[in-house]
This record gives structure tokens, sequence and C-alpha cells, in this order.
């Protein structure tokens, strides 16, 4: 077995609740804005956001809900997430968090799932939210905001505070974020206390927060990378946050502008907008050192781009939901383009061969297998798919294909289930993905595999063109040509008005072939 190890020295992860860890050092800085809502510049400061999550608990604990329940929290990035989501944690119940575009049967699905018993939404909303009840647990709609008849408002539940409910920090579940994982159906991630305590204080030194940092959270915080990277990692050392209920490219940059944002998290398509959009010229990025992408690989090429464009630091980091969930960060500078950067402190790598199941050397393409502290403890009422993804060892198998070279830079390769075989060689989507946007005319691009009867299978690319451009297939191919193997070129190009994507920026490949 090759074991691959932080370079990074172990941390000591404190025996904390999550939402005592994130809280620590707030009676420190009780007056400071803790989280502000961008569009209207409603403002919580840390004592406002103590009392209110204590008092959210109250409620909770008033209504019968303790461990072992589980609420539902359907809302984009406003300040009172955070007041439910670690009101839920503090009253020791687990919040399962909802993406809000979902249709009403989506919803559902998750509800029963995950046993909910409340739904917390906006206004916005609600009609979905009474769709998707029927046939649920879910007896009563609490809205933050103004509350429509027959729900509740939040302010109704901001009882009494009580103090944290004591909660096994091992075992008990604080949130369950659903994911398809490396396959199938969405699945609820089971994330303990320790789970998040640990990735945050793994994270810490990685990120290198500035006490009363001021940051702009566009990542929306029902995903994991927006829930713990920007909402916890920045409430634990004291910044304040502008929160944006869904990412405008004109109000991020007004945000960016006025309040001088020195660092932001974003996805891959971010920072295409950042390097091609002309929207960009407008607005004053000076004050920005650092964009930070994740949830999708992110090539050097664009990478680049988006850097010479900005006169600022383009890195990334690896991580998934099942991870808490980083588990590779770019940290201090230290960068390889092109690379998720090394693994953060605690955690171990393998590079695992996924025909032979044999471990792989340095700059060998293998399935990228995790363990550490931040590992989930597996995914709710579905012990097969825990098995498939977790071996008895505490190894986690992302389904992500990546190399590591000799100082522990990991690159991602692609997915192992998007791999599209052509004439039996391995040909990787985001390879060919890359190189498609370094065409000048070409602003967006997703590869998929589709039959073929000789090959197969063959790559076809489905591109956005710039405003006012054309390209033909045989221009396509003829510069593929120039650039990669003759299995790899594309022949076959539709071109489309909008790439489909996740909210976390992953490219939704299966609607693009079943659209075919």
């Amino acid at each position: 077995m090759i074991i691959y190890r932080s370079p990074h020295p172990d941390v000591v992860v404190p025996d904390l609740p999550v939402t005592a860890y994130v809280l620590q050092g707030a009676d420190g800085y009780p007056d400071r804005p803790a989280l502000v809502d961008a569009p209207t510049g409603r403002t919580y400061t840390y004592a406002q956001l103590s009392s209110m999550i204590h008092s959210f608990a109250g409620g909770l604990a008033a209504r019968g809900l303790r461990h072992g329940d589980t609420i539902a929290l359907m809302s984009p990035n406003i300040p009172e997430f955070a007041v439910v989501f670690h009101g839920a944690a503090v009253a020791g119940v687990t919040v399962t968090t909802i993406n809000p575009t979902y249709t009403a049967e989506e919803v559902r699905f998750q509800l029963n799932d995950s046993r909910a018993t409340l739904l917390v939404t906006i206004a916005m909303f609600v009609e979905t939210a009474r769709e998707a009840i029927e046939g649920t647990g879910v007896d009563d709609i609490v809205v933050i905001g103004d509350a429509p008849d027959g729900t509740i408002p939040l302010t109704g539940l901001l009882t009494s505070p009580i103090a944290q409910v004591p909660v096994n920090l091992d075992e008990d579940i604080v949130v369950l974020p659903y994911s398809s994982g490396t396959t199938g159906f969405p699945k609820g991630v089971m994330l303990s206390h320790r789970n998040l305590v640990a990735n945050l204080v793994q994270c810490e030194g990685a990120l290198d927060v500035k006490d009363g940092e001021v940051v702009l959270a566009v990542l929306p915080f029902f995903h994991i990378y927006g829930m713990q990277v920007m909402m916890n990692e920045f409430l634990s050392r004291g910044a304040t946050i502008y929160t944006l209920p869904r990412f405008d490219l004109e109000q991020a940059l007004t945000v960016i502008q006025d309040k001088r944002i020195e660092r932001f998290f974003v996805v891959p398509p971010i920072v295409l907008a950042f390097a091609k959009h002309p929207m960009i010229d407008q607005f004053d990025t000076s004050s920005l050192t650092q964009l930070f992408s994740g949830a999708a690989p992110l090539s050097a090429e664009l990478a680049t781009q988006a850097a010479q464009r900005l006169g600022c630091e383009i890195v990334q980091g690896f991580g998934m939901t099942e991870l808490s969930p980083v588990s590779h960060v770019v940290a201090g500078g230290n960068d390889k383009p092109g690379t998720v950067g090394v693994a953060v402190a605690n955690t171990e790598v393998r590079i695992v061969d996924p025909e032979t199941g044999q471990d792989l050397g340095v700059n060998a393409p293998g399935e990228m297998w995790i363990r550490g502290p931040q590992v989930m403890k597996g995914y709710l009422n579905n012990a097969e798919a825990t098995a498939a993804t977790l071996d008895d060892d505490g190894w986690l198998r992302t389904g992500d294909i990546a190399t590591i070279d000799d100082e522990g830079f990991v690159a991602i390769v692609d997915r192992l289930k998007e791999l599209i075989k052509v004439k039996g060689f391995q040909v990787a989507p985001a390879e060919l993905e890359a190189l498609l946007l370094t065409h000048p005319a070409i602003v967006d691009a997703a590869v998929v595999g589709i039959p073929d009867e000789e090959s197969g299978e063959l790559p076809r690319a489905f591109v956005v063109l710039a405003p006012g451009a054309a390209v033909s297939d045989a221009e396509i191919t003829d510069f593929m040509v120039q650039h990669v193997a003759t299995y790899k070129v594309i022949h076959d190009v539709v071109v489309t008005d909008t790439i489909p994507k996740s909210p976390s920026g992953k490219i939704l490949r299966r609607l693009l072939r079943d659209g075919q």
C-alpha cells in the first residue's frame, strides 16, 4: 500500500460541538458585523447572531424537537441561514439543507428520506414547500421574513435561549446535505460535529483568514462548500460576511468594489466570467488578491487567463460533500497551476488503479482515495452505497481520477464515471473542455461521450460561442488536431446557448447526454 500523507503537521481537533467552535471568539468582538445581507444591508452583529442562534434552539426544544429529529432548511444565502443551521446544532437536532431551486418532487424526496419534521424556508418558496410536504412527516412550514397565512414566522420560534444540548461529537449527525456521490440518486451524507470541526481546523492554516476580514459569500450555503468554507470557517475567524441570495455578476462586482473584497471564493464558471465577460472592466477589482476556485476542475489555462486579467492569484482546492468538504488546498502562494494543491493536515491519500485495485506511484493516474477525520460517517439509509464508497479501514473512494507528484500536489484528471473510452483509450472530458476554452470563439464548453459502433464511444462537444462569433465543426477539429492525440479529437460539435451546471458549478453531463 502506498500512502501519501499531508505535508502539513497534524493539528489537534478540539472537543467542541460545531457551533461552540464557530462562535469561539464572538465574545471578543460582540459589536462586529457577522453577517450582512448585501442587497438590503440587513446586519447581525456577533452578539446578535449568538443570541438568535440560542433563542432558535430554545424554540426548537419548546416544540419538542430533540436529538434524533431532523429539520429541513431550504433557503438562499441570507444571514438567517446561519441562525437556523446553528440553532438546530445547539438543540442537538440534525438539519438537512435543500437546494431552493428544487422542484416540489425533489424536495419531497429529501424530506422523506431524511425524515424531516419541520421545513424552514422563505416566502418566495412557500408554494413549492406546501406542495412538497404533502405525503411527508412535515406538518409546519417556518418562514424567514414575512410569513404567509398558514405558516409560522421564524420570529415565532425565537424564544428563551438554551445552552448547547449534550451531543456525542463523533456519532451525532449535525448536518445532512445530499450528494449524488460517485454514482446514482442523491444520498444523505451524514456529517458529525467532529467531521465539521475537524475540517475547519484542518483548513485554518491553509486558508489563513485574517481577523476581521471582509468576504463575499455567493457560494450557496446549502452546498457543503459554501456552508463550511464560507459560512463556518469565516465566522470562526471573526470575519464579516456579505451574503448574496444568488450569484449576480453585477451585484458581486459592486460588493467587491465597494467593500474592497480581497479574496473571492468561487466555482469555475465564475472564473470563466472574470476571464472573459466584458462587464469586469466596468468595475474596480483592484482589491482582489486571490480567487479561490473549488467544486469542479479548473484548467491551468483558464486560471492563467483570469489571473492576468485581474492581476491576482487564482488557486484551487479539492473537496466533496463526503469530505466535509476539503481534502486539498493551495496554501500560502505555494501553487502549481492546474493542481488542487496538497492534502490538508491529518489527511492521507492513495492513488488506486480502478481496474486492478493496486496502489500507484507518482504521476500515474488512478482513483483518489482519502482518509482523515473529515470523512463522513456514511450515507443515510443506504448501507450498500456506504459500503461501495467507504472501506473497512476508513478510506473514501472519491470517484475522481487524479495524479500526485513527488511534492504531494494533486491534479484532478476527471471523474471516474465520466471517462470516455475511444477504441479502448480513456479520454477525459475535462481535458478537452479546457482546450476548447482556449479557442477565442468559445466562452463555455462541455464534452460527453456518445455511443459509436466502431469506436465504442466518441467525444461530442457542446459549445457556447462569444457574441457575434461563428465557427464551424471543421475549424474546431482543425484546432484540436494541433493539440491532442488523434483519438481525442472532436469531430462532433453542437452549438448551444448554455451549458447546464449544478449550483456548485459541476457540468450536468447527464442532461446533455439525455437531450441528444
